[in-house]
């Protein structure tokens, strides 16, 4: 049965290990699609510390650009990049000082556990 919802509706939740950080449930675990989409907003300067993800998540920039690190690899991505982290590699933003950074991101159904990774 489709689902419909307009993302105004739909509360930002801080995010307590980012900085600046919000996020938003627009889909929900457990629709049955196998999969669902969230929304991350970070402020200006903001952003999520090194961490690490149980499942896989492929992502969409929105707007504005981070510095994202993905392994041992640092990125700059800006609107209009696609990403893709695999499961279990550690990872970390940085957001734009000017802009912020905001993207879509699409995960599994699948139990997601979050863990912090010292640097």
């Amino acid at each position: 049965m489709p689902v419909i919802r307009n993302r105004n509706q739909i509360p930002l939740e801080d995010v307590s290990a980012g900085s600046k950080t919000q996020r938003q449930s627009l889909t929900e675990p457990g629709s049955g699609a196998g999969f669902h989409m969230r929304r991350f907003v970070m402020g200006p300067g903001g952003g999520m510390p090194r961490h690490t993800n149980a499942v896989e998540h492929q992502q969409y920039v929105l707007r504005g650009g981070a510095e994202v690190g993905i392994g041992d690899e640092t990125h700059q991505v800006t609107a209009g990049d696609v990403v893709h982290i695999p499961a279990g590699v550690p990872h970390w933003y940085d957001a734009d000082e000017d802009e912020g950074f905001e993207f879509l991101c699409v995960v599994p159904d699948d139990e997601d556990r979050i863990e912090l990774v010292d640097e």
